[in-house]
């Protein structure tokens, strides 16, 4: 299934600068949902979620929205125990 991305590089808000602030970047984002591990669902927000590697085999969490078929919106991503 092709999945595009929305990124958001408002340096203020975006999620780019978000996912930044957890040493993540775009590349690592979309090489998790290639790498899944498991899906799951975020805790605090009930948003679907998953688990994946990162190219450099980081296990990471995503929390995300299909906002459109297809058209991905991350919130966040960070570094995670599996």
């Amino acid at each position: 299934m092709r999945r595009d991305f929305l990124w958001d590089d408002d340096a203020a808000g975006g999620n780019v600068a978000h996912i930044a602030e957890h040493d993540l970047t775009p590349r690592d984002v979309e090489h998790d949902f290639v790498n899944v591990i498991r899906d799951t669902s975020s805790r605090s927000s009930g948003r679907p979620a998953l688990i994946g590697l990162t190219p450099d085999d980081r296990v990471i969490s995503v929390v995300y929205e299909e906002i459109a078929d297809g058209l991905i919106y991350v919130f966040t991503a960070y570094e995670t125990e599996e």
